[in-house]
């Protein structure tokens, strides 16, 4: 029998927690109850879920997929995103794909670490996937007189209207999945008369 926990495959065979059992029962409801997303939705699952507090009151639901079917998501990515804002009402929902961190080789060694896993590419592509399907356009980082440093990342403005009232949490996720502090703009474009 199909059930809610085959949407969500923990690594190492871990127990998932109450939430996590929430997010994929609210996926399994999705591919029964909804017809355009239930071819989209029939092969796809969740590694994790977190909720990460953006302000007092409002919440964010940040759901990790796996890498290897990150593009399968990005397919429903919009329509996904809506109805699962709807199911848990007030928050924010964000997807993310699970990379790992590989470390440094030791001094002498021959083994070469992939550029894709290194802490600099994770934190970017993290950067990516959550700021989708809007694409970053620039950034710029200042560095302060206290020696702290902001991120600006610039964001497409043709996706302003899916992407504004999310700016808190992507800045909320970031710092909490990351560590770093980012604030996210649009770019202001001089009209040519």
């Amino acid at each position: 029998m199909f059930t809610a926990r085959k949407k969500i495959h923990k690594e190492n065979d871990g127990e998932p927690t109450e939430f996590e059992d929430t997010v994929a029962q609210a996926l399994f409801d999705l591919e029964n109850t909804n017809q355009e997303l239930k071819s989209d939705l029939k092969d796809l699952f969740i590694n994790s879920a977190v909720q990460i507090d953006v302000t007092g009151s409002r919440k964010s639901v940040v759901i990790h997929v796996p890498y290897r079917i990150r593009k399968a998501f990005r397919k429903v990515h919009s329509r996904l995103v809506k109805e699962l804002e709807k199911k848990f009402s007030g928050k924010d929902v964000i997807i993310i794909a699970t990379r790992r961190i590989v470390r440094p080789p030791k001094k002498g060694s021959s083994v070469i670490r992939p550029r894709s896993r290194t802490l600099t590419a994770v934190h970017d592509a993290t950067l990516e996937d959550l700021v989708y399907p809007a694409e970053i356009v620039g950034k710029r980082v200042r560095y302060q007189l206290d020696g702290t440093k902001i991120v600006k990342v610039f964001l497409d403005p043709k996706e302003r209207n899916n992407t504004e009232y999310k700016l808190e949490a992507f800045s909320a996720v970031y710092r909490k999945l990351c560590g770093k502090d980012v604030v996210f703009e649009y770019p202001v474009v001089a009209e040519t008369s």
